[in-house]
């Protein structure tokens, strides 16, 4: 006979109310996305402005808020594939090496001799020795700094390659030390990309490495790839330096370990600067928006303890010296350093706004790109495009669907319809739950959902054949109905177990629109067998105990 629990039943139809609950916010798109974004944004800032109040209103507070994120080609956005310029990493670690390695030399020049950095390409560093029968005492020092390659594939191994030529020490980075360094110079961009990406509050971006030193990026509902670039493109790379001298003499070569940049504050004026800065951005643990003793915006900062010990120590070993505070490769203040300043605390003042001071702080909180970027391809998909690809998916599942409500109809009358209403409640089940985790949906994606219309079916059409054939034997349509789902179960299970498996492969192993479609896939292959096996059975069954037929028309 035809039992269904009551508890099973209650539980059934609750399912069915949550996924149509959950999928109604998508049917207000935007009043629903303009309250969310109003509650973000006064979140962050701490306070509500009158427009945001009037678009949080728009929206019940108590109703469900999960819409389904667009993806870039539905949405519109940017896309850029940027190259790492990994080469600039190399440098840094010779140009930081050469301090240590100059001491090290000096503490015996009764054997070595005077000690000078030579001309080297980026990413070698020769230093020059006037004992060259010291060689190989000057070798020894030189491999003392050398330390283990911190990786899998470079165990045993040291960071540096050392040689001599003539009266020069070569040290550059050896090849697993360079592997290393490559995949962390990649893990590092790619985090603090995403960072930057995340503080302005964009949706779903998707930002990939791509072979050896390329980044994949893509943010839907940002402006253009020129935003973009702006956004990510900028280093920020934060620095404080001894002073060497100042002027506004143009033209003047800098000497080897330094720099010559110009001030922010008075044109003209150049400082050249020890190349090794006392402490970095990177040691950075805190930055944010903020007011000097005039009332002007600024912005303040904190070290780590690492940093806050070098700083303190460099301010009270310096009173009265200039130290210059640089942002990519700019002076943007150079103050006198009035007294020791412990706490590892600052406040790094300019011509700033208001504005520019939060961006400031943003990106300097965000962390600084360990090498610069070339982008080597940049796309914007204008919201037009992306609408145009919603307004194609939607027909071809609107036509899908109408071919499948009218085979079912056509096919199996009343029992069809059933099996239509599961259809829609199936429909709202994939958008209840891609709104409840935050799914992203692509243009893939709707070919997923459209896939799924046609398979949601499927079963139903094997339950409904397999009732056919029971009433062939003359059984009762009850044992008809409960034969036909019985018989019919493990065919159902095989073929929906064979489709996850295939989108579970898919996902693991594709990327991007592939795993758009998968996600998809996978949702709509849960829902489509929870709307067969238990939603149109619950209607059958309602139908049943309501009309009691003799006999029944499959």
């Amino acid at each position: 006979m035809l039992q269904i629990p009551s508890w099973k039943r209650i539980l059934i139809l609750a399912v069915c109310l949550f996924g149509i609950v959950s999928a109604a916010p998508n049917l207000f798109y935007g009043r629903v996305e303009a309250h969310n974004d109003a509650i973000a944004a006064a979140e962050k800032a701490g306070f509500e402005t009158e427009a945001q109040a009037a678009a949080r209103a728009a929206w019940p507070d108590w109703l469900p808020s999960g819409l389904v994120n667009l993806g870039l080609d539905l949405r519109g956005g940017a896309h850029l594939l940027a190259e790492v310029q990994l080469a600039d990493v190399y440098k840094a670690r010779m140009d930081a090496l050469w301090p240590e390695l100059r001491k090290a030399l000096a503490d015996e020049r009764a054997t070595v001799g005077a000690v000078r950095r030579a001309p080297s390409d980026p990413g070698v560093l020769r230093v020059q020795i006037g004992e060259p029968a010291a060689m190989t005492r000057a070798l020894e020092i030189a491999a003392s700094l050398a330390t283990p390659v911190v990786s899998l594939t470079g165990i045993g191994q040291n960071d540096l390659a050392i040689s001599a030529e003539g009266d020069q020490i070569v040290v550059t980075l050896s090849e697993a030390e360079k592997l290393a360094t490559d995949n962390r110079t990649m893990q590092q961009s790619l985090e603090i990309i995403r960072r930057r990406v995340d503080e302005v509050g964009t949706r779903e971006p998707t930002i990939q490495r791509q072979g050896s030193d390329r980044i994949l990026i893509q943010v839907p509902g940002i402006g253009s790839a020129e935003e973009l670039k702006a956004l990510i493109g900028t280093t920020a790379q934060l620095g404080f330096h001894p002073v060497i001298a100042r002027g506004s003499a143009t033209g003047t070569v800098p000497g080897i370990g330094q720099v010559i940049y110009p001030s922010v504050e008075e044109k003209g004026l150049n400082y050249t600067l020890d190349a090794v800065p006392v402490v970095t951005g990177e040691e950075l643990t805190d930055a944010r928006p903020d007011f000097d003793q005039n009332g002007r915006p600024a912005v303040s900062f904190r070290f780590n303890p690492a940093g806050a010990r070098k700083f303190g120590d460099y301010t009270a070993a310096n009173i009265g010296q200039l130290f210059a505070i640089v942002l990519d490769a700019e002076v943007i203040s150079a103050p006198v350093i009035q007294s020791h300043i412990p706490g590892g605390s600052g406040i790094i003042t300019g011509n700033f706004t208001v504005e520019s001071s939060t961006n400031l702080a943003v990106l300097l909180r965000a962390g600084a790109l360990p090498a610069k970027m070339t982008f080597l391809e940049e796309r914007t998909i204008g919201p037009e495009l992306g609408q145009d690809s919603i307004d194609a998916g939607s027909v071809a599942a609107l036509v899908g669907m109408a071919a499948v409500v009218f085979f079912m109809i056509a096919s199996y009358g009343l029992f069809g319809v059933f099996a239509t209403v599961a259809l829609g409640i199936n429909m709202a089940l994939i958008f209840g739950v891609l709104s409840a985790i935050g799914g992203t949906l692509t243009l893939p994606g709707i070919a997923g959902i459209v896939l799924t219309i046609g398979m949601a079916v499927d079963a139903n059409v094997l339950v409904f054949e397999r009732i056919r054939e029971e009433l062939r034997t003359a059984r009762g349509p009850a044992r008809a109905i409960e034969l036909g789902y019985q018989k019919a179960m493990s065919a159902i299970v095989d073929a929906n177990i064979t489709t996850f498996i295939t989108a579970t492969i898919l996902f693991l192993a594709g990327s991007g629109p592939v795993r758009g479609f998968a996600v998809t896939l996978t949702v709509g292959i849960i829902t489509s067998v929870f709307t067969a096996i238990y939603v149109t059975r619950l209607m059958l069954v309602f139908w049943f105990e309501r009309r009691r037929p003799k006999t029944i028309t499959v």
